[in-house]
């Protein structure tokens, strides 16, 4: 039988009802309004209610009719226990309605009205009273004393500002650095500089503390894009210009000045967004990232009060000037602006560049009495090319050493040794230039922070790399430039701390070891390695692959070697013209 025909035959028994006007619904049925009065409390809502009243008792029960349903019954009817069937309550409406009213046997609702005994309270605990915190002492120039000293020069003896002086203070410093004081005394000036300095001389520190001054002193102007930067300091690596800005977010520390670091490699959007977010008022970044800020209009340099160029010479030498060129056009004339020109020589492209840029400027040239060191204990091993390897890996293991950076001259070469220090057990990373920026800055994170044992690096990524705790520095090929040498030995021995240096000089570069002697001073003494650093490697399971590709590399490093000793026999035949 069909359900509408099984429905009807349900219906036909039941006796006839009084109905309502007919209401038709959203789906063209008909309803009929029952003539019922509301729960006390919802007078105003007898059609709704008599029509879902009516509609439950002939349909079945959706969930939304059973929550309507709930909601329009009287409280006491909610409170009351599970009731009869709906048609049940249909034909006895006055049950669910009326209550006595004299229920004298009425069961109590909670025994705390049974029992008219008084409850006892958990007594309170004492309320503590805050202690607020004493309020912090404003810091002034007393809270930071230096006394004088013979000669030393003191922050103390130049005009700049107690947020510089307090985080000087945090920096742990207390008298300048001969660099320090000779440039400070002529940029708080106002004048143009050109400095020559080897790394780790504190040039860094002096030509931010002059700027960081000179913007301080200098209200900003009132209308200002937000890309439009007061001071620019290039920088020719990624590295280097993430040290700069690092030191410059610890020397602005206590002024409102914005730092930011842009350098290719790194996500473009990410450092768009931080010129969308506040006003940039010092910009360090690499040549090339920079021209892309500029072409796309993102970066106006019309307003630029200082102009810094650090490591000149390192620039020419990988073609950077070009671009430095294009961007330098985009600032303020040379003699609307301040430049300050760092390099570790003064060649003659150098001395070139800074006429050009520079008005009158201030020559600042610091002779150290040693160019190495006198914290690093240096020495020469002579060993021939086949035995290098053997050497550096016993080296790490036998001396257990934890942080140490390996040096070697061409990306290629950086790639197969830390392979094969990798393979061998040795947790080591590279830095060269084929590594991704983002990638190369997590490398330098894990070795700072001493996940990473041994770092194979380049002389363009390892320049411009400070980090504490380095006990060794090993020099896989000898460089091809003395004044490398001079750079890669000091990232160890920092800040008063003992370190050791270890070159490994074979037959294909050890004739680099007099133009070394010449820059030291002094002589190298070249001896043979002990016999315990010659042992041999420990075999590992390779598989055919792995060999065939450990043999391979091997020789391409044979043929690099050969490559070498030619360009640098063709190179000796030549005139030096750069000292």
């Amino acid at each position: 039988m069909p359900a509408g025909s099984r429905r009807h035959s349900q219906l036909a028994g039941r006796a006839p009802r009084a109905l309502g006007p007919a209401v038709v619904s959203s789906r063209g049925r008909r309803h009929h309004l029952i003539k019922k009065q509301p729960p006390q409390g919802f007078a105003n809502a007898q059609p709704c209610f008599t029509l879902v009243h009516h509609f439950c008792s002939h349909n079945r029960e959706t969930p939304v009719l059973k929550a309507l349903k709930k909601l329009l019954k009287k409280p006491e009817e909610q409170a009351a226990p599970p009731a009869a069937p709906a048609m049940e309550q249909h034909a006895r409406p006055s049950k669910m309605t009326s209550q006595p009213a004299d229920n004298e046997h009425a069961t109590p609702r909670s025994p705390r009205a049974a029992t008219n005994k008084p409850v006892a309270k958990k007594p309170r605990a004492p309320r503590q009273q805050q202690v607020e915190p004493a309020p912090e002492k404003p810091w002034s120039i007393t809270d930071f004393q230096v006394e004088p000293a013979a000669d030393k020069t003191r922050f103390h003896d130049f005009p700049l500002p107690d947020s510089v002086m307090r985080a000087i203070q945090d920096q742990g410093f207390s008298y300048c650095t001969p660099i320090q004081a000779a440039v400070l005394g002529n940029t708080l000036k106002g004048h143009d500089a050109i400095g020559r300095a080897q790394t780790g001389t504190g040039k860094t520190a002096a030509f931010l503390l002059s700027t960081i001054t000179q913007l301080l002193e200098t209200p900003a102007p009132d209308e200002r894009f937000m890309g439009e930067p007061r001071a620019l300091i290039i920088a020719p690596t990624r590295e280097l210009v993430m040290q700069i800005a690092n030191d410059a977010e610890g020397l602005t520390k206590h002024c409102p000045l914005n730092v930011m670091a842009f350098v290719g490699g790194m996500d473009y959007d990410k450092q768009l967004k931080q010129l969308e977010k506040r006003h940039c008022d010092i910009l360090v970044a690499t040549p090339g990232r920079l021209l892309d800020f500029c072409n796309r209009g993102e970066i106006h340099l019309d307003l630029i009060e200082v102009l810094i160029l650090d490591e000149a010479d390192r620039m020419l030498d990988m073609g950077f000037i070009p671009q430095v060129r294009q961007i330098i056009r985009q600032t303020p004339r040379k003699g609307e602006r301040q430049t300050l020109l760092f390099s570790a020589t003064f060649s003659d492209d150098v001395m070139n560049l800074s006429q050009q840029w520079t008005v009158d400027p201030a020559i600042v040239e610091i002779e150290p009495e040693r160019p190495a060191s006198e914290n690093i204990t240096q020495k020469v091993y002579a060993v021939s090319g086949k035995d290098k390897y053997k050497v550096l890996y016993n080296l790490v293991t036998q001396l257990d050493l934890e942080r140490v950076m390996v040096f070697a001259n061409r990306k290629d070469e950086v790639r197969r040794v830390q392979e094969r220090l990798v393979r061998d057990g040795i947790n080591a990373a590279q830095l060269s230039g084929d590594v991704p920026q983002q990638k190369r800055v997590r490398t330098l994170d894990n070795f700072r922070d001493g996940k990473l044992r041994v770092l194979v690096a380049t002389d363009v990524a390892g320049r411009g790399i400070h980090i504490d705790g380095i006990s060794h520095v090993i020099n896989y090929t000898l460089p091809e430039d003395a004044e490398d040498y001079v750079h890669r030995i000091g990232r160890t021995g920092r800040a008063g701390a003992k370190g050791t240096s270890i070159s490994l000089a074979g037959e294909d570069d050890a004739f680099q070891v007099p133009q070394i002697e010449e820059l030291l001073g002094s002589k190298l003494e070249c001896i043979p390695p002990e016999e315990h650093f010659l042992r041999a490697i420990p075999q590992s399971q390779q598989t055919t692959e792995e060999k065939a590709a450990s043999d391979a590399n091997e020789a391409e490093q044979a043929a690099a070697a050969a490559a070498s000793r030619k360009r640098a026999s063709g190179r000796r035949d030549r005139p030096q013209g750069r000292r």
